[in-house]
């Protein structure tokens, strides 16, 4: 079996090395393509391989039409938009996510946002605390369980709402109090952190009426999908309420004009951060080789996302 590692922003090296000795050790090959400038240039690397390792690397219907022999692709993150699932599924292979390899870097920068923004991004001039406000959960998987856990720990009184969670048990357990509806959780909270994927039903829901539920002084803290917000919708509620405040790890679109006309009032990380610790980083690419080795070795399809 030949496993590629397809990394346009490479992993760290130690990374690397525990990649290479798992599939060695496997007595697997391991192909290497890091820091690629041109698409030609990853199909060509998938022309022979049985696996693929991506990060934020796109596997769409011309790089599956192009790897003849491919069985798995793995993208090293949580988040799987990056890869055709439709044109992966028509040719029988398996694609998996690794998640919660990045959780708590993720649920880290979102806390760490919540602060920055509070604290008029560390410009002169009085701020505020956390310590005390309403968080809201958006979706309480891995990561939004975890920034739940760490804004209890800085004294916020934590909210979450998730369809898919019924059980108030569950959130009651972490001392999170379960809401019923998406619209009562925005109006509930100063803080929104948003951790729901791209999905047709998602994507644009974070829309002007329910961001204007938001408390006076709110902020959003979007370490998701860009997609999901209505970027058009967001400006408008920017520009008519001065009180309320954005910060994303997804640059938006129109990110220059609402630097323009919001200034300090809105921040996005110069690229995606939430994966961007050496930690995530070596987690995320471990757990990618494991599973290769396991699906091909036992068969196990645990979390494969194109079932």
């Amino acid at each position: 079996m030949k496993i590629l590692l397809a990394t346009e922003k490479p992993f760290a090296k130690k990374a690397v090395d525990g990649i290479r000795e798992i599939v060695e050790n496997a007595g697997y090959e391991l192909k290497l393509l890091e820091k690629y400038t041109e698409k030609s240039e990853l199909r060509e690397a998938l022309a022979d391989v049985d696996a693929v390792i991506i990060r934020s690397d796109k596997i769409k219907a011309e790089e599956v039409e192009a790897a003849k022999n491919l069985k798995i692709v793995v993208r090293a993150g949580a988040g799987y938009d990056n890869v055709d699932l439709e044109a992966c599924s028509a040719r029988g292979i398996v694609v998996m996510n690794t998640p919660g390899q990045n959780s708590n870097a993720v649920a880290e920068l979102a806390i760490g946002m919540m602060i920055f923004m509070a604290r008029n991004q560390y410009t002169p001039g009085t701020g505020s605390e956390i310590n005390g406000k309403k968080l809201g959960i958006h979706a309480y998987g891995n990561v939004g369980r975890l920034v739940g856990k760490y804004g209890k720990a800085m004294g916020m009184d934590v909210y979450a709402y998730d369809p898919f969670i019924t059980d108030a048990a569950y959130f009651e357990a972490d001392g999170v109090k379960k809401v019923d509806s998406v619209e009562e959780l925005y109006a509930t909270s100063d803080y929104v952190s948003i951790h729901i994927p791209a999905t047709e039903q998602t994507k644009n829901s974070i829309n002007y009426a329910l961001l204007n539920r938001m408390p006076k002084g709110a902020t959003i803290v979007n370490t998701a999908r860009k997609e999901v917000v209505n970027e058009a919708e967001l400006a408008q509620l920017l520009a008519e309420r001065e009180d309320m405040k954005y910060a994303t790890d997804i640059a938006p679109a129109i990110l220059d004009e609402l630097k323009e006309k919001f200034g300090k009032r809105v921040f996005s990380t110069p690229k995606k951060m939430g994966a961007e610790t050496m930690e995530a980083n070596i987690n995320a690419a471990l757990a990618a080789a494991r599973q290769i080795v396991d699906y091909f070795v036992n068969g196990n399809t645990r979390f494969q996302v194109n079932k």
